[in-house]
């Protein structure tokens, strides 16, 4: 279950000219051997795909390396602040050295570097994306708003992604492996139950449900809920038990504030 999703407003003309220059790539460019180079570690992107670096792979032995990594000296090392996918396919090669350029970045600016490359460049996974976004608030202090104008997308969008990090690992684990959409996994948190969540994500995919029609199952469910006064209890608890049944196709039993699977 497969989606596209675009940057939005046109990223090269919103980000900050500061990440524009280290994208850009322009500067001095000197050749460093890959030994010396290493990974950023706050990199978003956690998966690379095999395919795609050997794809690079054979484009590098045949044309060389056409742009070169930006990358800032740490300590008598350089750490990649971006161009990773070139860093790797060059070591499959078995280059000895690679042309960078040294930029003399901060931890922060490196981190929202990275982010946007990625972005530019090939989409994150939306969980990767999330995951950035979460690093750059709690441990830069940037604000929903900075991210925004960085990566050229609305302050609501970046909201309902940060919101993704909220699910379940098991229900992350649906969305990473694209058996659901992000859509989907925005709808799935409107249901404050755990089990209720994962079978729901199961049913979205064996029976490939729009994100519209698991929000109007969620919707059928949270009006069942709210409808019945609290005096009534019981007999709300046997409707809903009705409903989970005509909706799934299989039997539940339900205590107050839980809803538990038989």
């Amino acid at each position: 279950m497969k989606s596209k999703r675009a940057l939005g407003r046109g990223l090269g003309a919103l980000i900050p000219d500061e990440i524009k220059e280290a994208l850009d790539s322009t500067g001095q460019i000197t050749e460093i051997h890959i030994k010396d180079i290493f990974p950023n570690k706050n990199q978003p992107r956690k998966q690379f795909e095999e395919e795609k670096i050997k794809n690079l792979s054979d484009s590098i032995k045949e044309h060389g390396i056409l742009q070169p990594i930006v990358v800032r000296k740490k300590k008598n090392k350089y750490e990649i602040i971006a161009g990773e996918r070139r860093y790797r396919a060059s070591k499959k090669v078995g280059l000895e050295k690679i042309p960078a350029i040294v930029k003399d970045f901060d931890d922060a600016l490196v981190a929202e570097i990275s982010l946007v490359e990625n972005l530019q460049r090939e989409n994150l996974s939306v969980l990767d994306e999330a995951n950035a976004y979460d690093i750059l608030i709690k441990k830069y202090a940037f604000t929903q708003d900075k991210i925004a104008k960085s990566v050229g997308k609305s302050r609501s969008n970046i909201t309902n992604i940060l919101r993704l990090l909220k699910l379940d690992d098991e229900i992350k684990e649906y969305l990473n492996k694209e058996k659901i959409t992000a859509g989907h996994a925005r709808a799935l948190l409107n249901i404050n139950n755990i089990n209720l969540q994962k079978k729901l994500a199961e049913k979205i995919f064996k029976e490939n449900l729009s994100v519209r029609e698991v929000e109007n199952i969620i919707r059928k469910l949270s009006e069942k809920k709210t409808k019945k006064n609290v005096k009534k209890i019981d007999f709300e608890l046997l409707e809903i038990e009705k409903d989970l049944k005509g909706i799934f196709g299989t039997k539940y039993s339900i205590s107050w504030w839980r809803w538990n699977f038989i």
